[in-house]
């Protein structure tokens, strides 16, 4: 089955089709680096992880790039109410970031491009826009340049809406435009509110990059004029990405063959946002759950799917997933098969991740009826291959698991509970209920479950960790 996905331009599933054989272009949209992420930021990178291993895995050359925004008004505004430089604040984000989506194993992209180190191309993109008349720089002597978007008589294609339809753009003052819908290419430096090293030179005078040039500049520097996929969260659709290819066509350039969009994870039914209040930064959350069950929660969710975060979910989550590794640690070490058919076929169809994890849960449930060696042989590499595409193999040492530590470690507490167990059978064969119900107590006070199982009882920790 070719592989399909669903694309928001053209509101339609289509055949995936790269521009050079063998190799995909993938252009990500990621955060601005305003503040910690949380689990709704999160979301994008994840889902578009698991595009690139699905690319990955039926062979081709992946070049991904995922950018951050490192300068705006949001991260100027909070650094100076914070008393501190701008880029020390964006760099210190960037790491929280950086580290947030390690704990939850996402790769690294092919390149990660900041929009600081990408002002030369910005301005030659703007000069290009001007010189072909779709730019223009406001006479009111504030050094902004606006897109015409009246000049393009394809703006709106994206999302499908009229210019006469769209409310004005929000990103400048108003008065230096020909038309209230115009959208900033450049901001003049604004020297009573802003620091110096908010500017970088320009034919226009000092000042910085609009949001929207920005990922017209990068794609284009690392992807070329014309790429396969470019993807980001749904809010991003309008006026972020509407403005991206208006500009950049309307300078020559291809730009993306098809366009991604992931749904927010929302909390009571809004998106989640700092603005909200009701924000869930990432390392709190794994305060109760590993990363690699946060991660399983998400990737179950088709990421065109609006998920309503709860803690209850999360906790269902994890308790599956769960499931899934006892069935590894009995199946013991092993490398990674075929996936079965059913799950390529899911995942050929835009990245469908739930009827992906079904075929996961049913191969372990097949496996599992007949417990023997045999069965174990032959279903544990199919299911170690499905959980390496959706980036969720435990063995990965992304996890952090593979350690000879973590082995000594492993025999250690086998050795102690086993003793307990022990003492607790012993009691209960003497009648000693009080003894053996204390016994029981103090494993599971120590974060430890046991199951009976016709082998003999097996331990593992309250949080899934063996």
């Amino acid at each position: 089955m070719t592989f399909r996905l669903y694309d928001t331009a053209t509101r339609e599933v289509r055949d995936f089709r790269p521009l050079e054989e063998g190799k995909a272009g993938v252009y990500v949209c990621g955060l601005t680096v305003q503040s910690e992420p949380h689990v709704g930021h999160v979301r994008s990178a994840v889902n578009f992880d698991v595009l690139r291993r699905w690319l990955t895995h039926q062979g081709y050359q992946v070049s991904f790039i995922r950018n951050v925004t490192d300068i705006d008004d949001k991260i100027l505004a909070k650094a100076a109410e914070q008393g501190r430089p701008w880029f020390n604040l964006a760099y210190e984000m960037h790491g929280k970031l950086t580290e947030a989506l390690a704990s939850i194993n996402v790769l690294p992209p092919t390149y990660e491009p900041g929009a600081t180190g990408h002002v030369p191309e910005m301005l030659e993109l703007i000069d290009t826009l001007v010189t072909r008349g779709h730019a223009y720089a406001a006479e009111d002597g504030s050094g902004d340049v606006y897109f015409d978007v009246r000049s393009w008589p394809s703006y709106g294609e994206l999302t499908g809406q009229k210019v006469d339809d769209m409310e004005a753009a929000e990103d400048a003052d108003p008065r230096g435009k020909r038309d209230p819908r115009d959208f900033a290419l450049w901001k003049g430096w604004k020297k009573e509110s802003e620091p110096d090293t908010a500017a970088w030179p320009s034919p226009y005078g000092p000042g910085r990059p609009g949001w929207h040039i920005e990922c017209s500049a990068m794609a284009g520097k690392y992807l070329g004029p014309a790429f396969d996929i470019h993807g980001g969260g749904v809010d991003l659709r309008f006026p972020h990405h509407e403005n991206e290819q208006a500009q950049s066509r309307a300078a020559g350039h291809p730009f993306a063959s098809y366009w991604m969009h992931n749904a927010w994870i929302t909390t009571a039914g809004e998106k989640m946002s700092k603005s909200l209040g009701n924000a869930l930064q990432v390392p709190k959350v794994l305060e109760r759950v590993r990363g690699i069950e946060l991660r399983f929660y998400m990737v179950s969710a088709h990421y065109r799917s609006h998920v309503e975060f709860s803690f209850e979910a999360l906790d269902e989550a994890a308790v599956g997933f769960r499931r899934i590794e006892t069935f590894l640690d009995k199946a013991g070490p092993g490398e990674a098969g075929e996936v079965p058919d059913a799950f390529a076929a899911a995942m050929d169809d835009d990245l469908g991740t739930p009827a992906a994890v079904a075929v996961l849960f049913d191969t372990v449930r097949e496996a599992n009826r007949s417990d023997a060696p045999a069965a174990l042989a032959h279903f544990a590499p199919q299911v170690r291959a499905m959980l390496g595409v959706l980036g969720l193999d435990p063995a990965d040492p992304a996890w952090g698991t593979t350690g000879s530590d973590d082995a000594a470690l492993t025999a250690a507490v086998d050795a102690l509970v086993a003793g307990l167990l022990e003492q607790r059978a012993e009691a209960r064969a003497a009648k000693d209920f009080a003894r053996a119900d204390t016994i029981r107590d103090q494993i599971k006070e120590a974060g430890i479950e046991v199951e009976d199982t016709p082998a003999g009882p097996r331990w593992t920790l309250s949080n899934g960790a063996r």
